[in-house]
């Protein structure tokens, strides 16, 4: 997939793109169903684009298969004028806007998934930043519960969450690491299909992010998060899964320079791979029987997928 990567780079590493221009690119390359938002935020404006590639036996053609959802998680694209460049948190923009690409490609060459596979991300080359320990993140021109609104789609069976996870000093591995499977405020065992998949796709043991409730729980209620990779969970029932673009440093999100296109690519092909099993019902993200069991248990945790409670 490095065409595909190199082609998004290329694409977005600019002061003047935007969700239009994107939506063109993924238009001449045969995909038709493209929607583009812009949203104005208390600090600028994004565009918010979504992809849908429809399956053989997917439900937009009255199948059956499995949908999955693809987001690429970020604040921004860019950080100008403060930063000149692609800041290192748009490696999730880049990765969802190339499997895009990569299975309008393959559509034409006919290989066409089982399920239908929903994408979605975000276009800001001018996002602002905002301080984070140990280094500043990037911050967005709009709050997560609008990002949530328009990157998650209740047509999404299971969600994987593309983030650039380098600010940190708890993941220490340079590529991509997963997370273990978050449903309904739960953290679930982490998938062995998709540790499957990651050995194969890279050659190497897999790497896993040792997330924390904080991490599961929404922006905004003024507690630590390691970054917004699981915000996608706060707001589906669906089972969540974050791909997170690691380094083995702490970088910043704000850095330029500092995106790996080998990362990129092995991250992106890994989330084809999933979506090609998921939509033929042979990759699971968690274990149903067994999350019956814990909320029998245990009950339920969706109130961690709020705000919690109000401080009096």
């Amino acid at each position: 997939m490095l065409k595909q990567v190199i082609e998004v780079y290329e694409l977005l590493d600019s002061a003047y793109v935007n969700g239009e221009r994107v939506a063109e690119v993924l238009r001449e390359r045969g995909l038709d169903k493209v929607e583009v938002h812009r949203i104005e935020g208390e600090r600028g404006s994004t565009d918010f684009i979504k992809i849908i590639v429809p399956g053989k036996n997917g439900k937009l053609s009255g199948g059956d298969s499995p949908t999955l959802g693809i987001i690429g998680r970020l604040g921004g694209i860019g950080a100008r004028p403060e930063m000149i460049g692609l800041v290192s948190d748009a490696d999730g923009a880049i990765t969802a806007i190339a499997v895009a690409l990569k299975l309008a490609d393959m559509r034409k060459n006919g290989d066409v998934l089982d399920g239908d596979v929903i994408i979605a991300t975000h276009i800001c080359p001018n996002a602002p930043t905002q301080p984070h320990d140990p280094v500043p993140f990037m911050g967005s021109p709009v709050d997560m519960a609008t990002m949530n609104k328009y990157e998650v789609d209740p047509r999404m069976d299971a969600i994987l969450s593309v983030d650039t996870t380098k600010g940190n000093r708890i993941i220490n591995v340079r590529g991509f690491a997963i997370t273990p499977t978050v449903k309904e405020g739960w953290i679930l065992r982490v998938s062995d299909d998709l540790l499957d998949i990651m050995q194969y796709v890279t050659g190497k043991m897999p790497a896993v992010v040792p997330i924390t409730m904080q991490d599961i729980t929404p922006y905004g209620n003024g507690v630590y998060h390691i970054n917004s990779i699981l915000q996608p969970a706060t707001a589906t029932n669906a089972p969540v899964i974050g791909v997170a673009i690691t380094a083995e440093v702490p970088v910043p999100g704000c850095a330029t320079g500092a995106s790996h296109i080998i990362d990129i690519e092995q991250a992106a092909r890994f989330c084809i791979e999933v979506a090609k099993g998921f939509g033929r019902g042979k990759v699971k993200f968690y274990d149903e029987e067994e999350f019956k069991r814990l909320v029998e248990l245990y009950g339920p945790m969706k109130h961690l997928q709020t705000l919690g409670r109000k401080e009096e």
